[in-house]
């Protein structure tokens, strides 16, 4: 018999105590997959969607709603701003690119943004189908819109007021599809873009000679906030001092803002990383008892099996592969946990920006199947040493 056929059949001879350590190890790990998991794809939706944005200016209030409303759209805005107050400011010789964002309404929970074109080169944006807006009341959606929705270019849908409800529909001006976009990975892929004198329109304005670049007329007109990319490494100093300073404005940096997030989010992550060490510890510990214990059980068969020709060598190795496959079992049961832990948790998010998967395989999770494997040969290298350093001659005279 090999030395693996005999390990599987002593776990298998004292299934409760061999399932405890597989069961230990299996929620240890998983709970590390799907922290590990989960951080990823938040830090990678952090740094993708607030690529190339170095600041974002807006209603005063809290400057992580602000971000979070204007970059990630997963909280309401702090307020609209005056779009003749903030036309100035736009136009400012440290500002590069200035990308304005109008929002109110939705469609099925998925936010209407009203920009320019300064949002396509922003997000460098690819029409997979049709083509981008141009008149009022077009619209270009995400590839994820489309593809969720069954929409298809010609179609039209009503904008609701509001960012989550459908009960206020304008029905006298529905959207047409014009276009739709390539996925490209961000949060662009679940929005629905349309130019700003459209919500404008939709909001009151009905006005169809006045474009939303024209000056006159503005008083009415407001914005939600704007995007800003700096023109020089001076404006970082100087500009958002001079908004907060000089207007009744806000700025926010999202590079400060989604730190501050991920730090928030990395205490609880943190605690639950700890909590998983401190069952895979226990783990460790039962897998030892477990093979300890196994061991003094079946001292008199090891010894038998010297006397019939068996090696110390081999019977070293039959104690380091049962710890071995108990490890390994653990850990792969803690990653299929994991992932579908977490793919079960994205089931039940509504913001479809913020949603997260459990269909995705790191190369970081092969350390957790390393460390599984370390694991399972540690817990067994104290009771494998004594399987191997066995007196055959007392332990048969004992028996």
């Amino acid at each position: 018999m090999t030395a693996l056929f005999i390990s599987w059949k002593s776990i298998i001879s004292k299934p409760l105590s061999s399932a405890l350590s597989v069961l230990l190890i299996a929620f240890g790990t998983g709970i590390l997959t799907l922290l590990l998991l989960a951080s990823h794809q938040v830090d990678e939706k952090l740094n993708k969607n607030s690529k190339d944005i170095d600041l974002v200016v807006g209603a005063k209030g809290s400057p992580l709603q602000l971000i979070l409303s204007s970059i990630y759209y997963i909280d309401f805005p702090t307020g609209n701003i005056p779009y003749k107050e903030v036309l100035p400011i736009m136009k400012s010789p440290f500002v590069k690119r200035a990308v304005p964002l109008a929002l109110g309404d939705n469609y099925k929970g998925i936010r209407i943004v009203g920009t320019d074109s300064n949002f396509v080169a922003l997000y460098d944006l690819k029409i997979d189908q049709g083509k981008f807006w141009t008149e009022n009341y077009e619209a270009t959606i995400g590839s994820a819109v489309a593809k969720q929705n069954n929409l298809k270019i010609g179609d039209t849908f009503e904008g609701a007021h509001g960012l989550t409800t459908e009960k206020d529909k304008h029905a006298e001006n529905p959207y047409k599809i014009v276009g739709i976009l390539k996925e490209s990975g961000n949060v662009t892929d679940n929005l629905i873009l349309t130019d700003v004198a459209s919500v404008w329109k939709m909001h009151g304005d009905h006005d169809e000679e006045h474009a939303a670049e024209e000056s006159d007329n503005l008083d009415d007109k407001e914005l939600t906030s704007v995007l800003i990319q700096y023109r020089s490494p001076m404006s970082v100093v100087m500009f958002p001092a001079m908004v907060n300073a000089t207007t009744n404005m806000q700025s926010a940096s999202p590079a400060m803002e989604s730190t501050r997030l991920f730090s928030l989010i990395g205490v609880g992550v943190d605690t639950l990383q700890w909590f998983a060490y401190l069952v895979m510890a226990i783990a460790v510990i039962s897998v030892f008892v477990n093979l300890y214990n196994s061991l003094k059980e079946r001292s008199y068969d090891l010894a038998i099996m010297r006397t019939l020709g068996a090696s110390r060598a081999k019977l070293f190795w039959i104690v380091i592969l049962e710890g071995l496959i108990l490890a390994i079992i653990g850990t792969f049961i803690g990653l299929v946990l994991g992932h579908t832990a977490l793919e079960l948790i994205g089931s039940y998010q509504e913001q479809s920006q913020a949603k997260l998967t459990g269909k995705l395989f790191l190369n970081k999770e092969l350390y957790l199947i390393l460390a599984g494997l370390a694991i399972g040969f540690v817990a067994s290298l104290i009771p494998s040493i004594q399987a191997y350093r066995a007196n055959i001659s007392k332990t048969l005279s004992k028996n």
